[in-house]
């Protein structure tokens, strides 16, 4: 048996809960993380090393977005980048598992990588939408206002994800563990799945039908993210006996 079957079929007993995970993550983007950490762990990379190669690919598909006008080589091209870029972000978590090499400065640094990707792509449709369309500026708040929604998400699953950590086990801020685990709950939450918002840039050159869907990512987000807000809000006061 090769290093690299190996290490997918030790992967495959290494993987951490799909609890709460949208179908994109839960059933693409993982399956896809798997072969490329067990390449990197073949390669004998660290997960930081994974996880800068995931931001390289990840910022040179929304540099992409920015400087190049959208066609349909370009879209498939930003697509690529950002598709392969998440499937790393999966991949270095994997690779940490497999080698017992997780450490707290490289969740850091994950972390750190997400809060500028989720800010950074709706930065990038803004100065897109600017310079390669006849939109009316109106819908520049679009891009604008998705960005903080993406921040703001951000923000609340990993503080609510923190907070729980130091409340201790018995906390929980999401929904029951057997809703979380159902594809239904899965499907549901799709629209709020960075790999979703990848996957749609291979519309952006035909300008109408993907403004239309960003902006229904947008809305779709922004109602998403009151009431996940409320959800966690209610869970964490629960957990130390706070104001209702």
């Amino acid at each position: 048996m090769s290093a690299f079957t190996t290490a997918m079929t030790e992967l495959r007993d290494a993987q951490k809960s799909s609890s709460g995970a949208p179908a994109y993550s839960r059933f693409v983007n993982r399956p896809l993380g798997r072969p490329l950490a067990a390449g990197a762990a073949v390669l004998g990379m660290t997960p930081t090393q994974v996880t800068l190669v995931s931001a390289l690919f990840t910022f040179a598909g929304i540099l992409t977005i920015a400087v190049h006008e959208p066609t349909l080589v370009s879209s498939l091209v930003v697509t690529l980048l950002l598709v392969l870029g998440y499937a790393l972000d999966s991949a270095d978590g994997q690779l940490a598992r497999l080698t017992g090499t997780g450490s707290l400065a490289g969740e850091w640094l994950d972390h750190f990588f997400d809060a500028l990707k989720a800010a950074a792509i709706h930065a990038a449709v803004l100065v897109s939408w600017f310079r390669f369309t006849d939109l009316d500026d109106a819908w520049l708040l679009v891009p604008i206002v998705f960005g903080i929604v993406a921040s703001g998400f951000f923000f609340g699953v990993v503080g609510a994800d923190l907070l729980r950590r130091l409340a201790g086990p018995a906390t929980d801020t999401g929904p029951s563990r057997r809703g979380r685990e159902s594809a239904l709950y899965s499907l549901a939450v799709v629209p709020a799945d960075y790999g979703f918002l990848c996957i749609s840039f291979v519309l952006a050159s035909f300008t109408p039908i993907f403004v239309l869907l960003y902006t229904l990512l947008a809305a779709v987000n922004l109602l998403l993210l009151a009431v996940s807000a409320r959800r966690w809000y209610r869970a964490l006061v629960r957990a130390r006996g706070g104001p209702r």
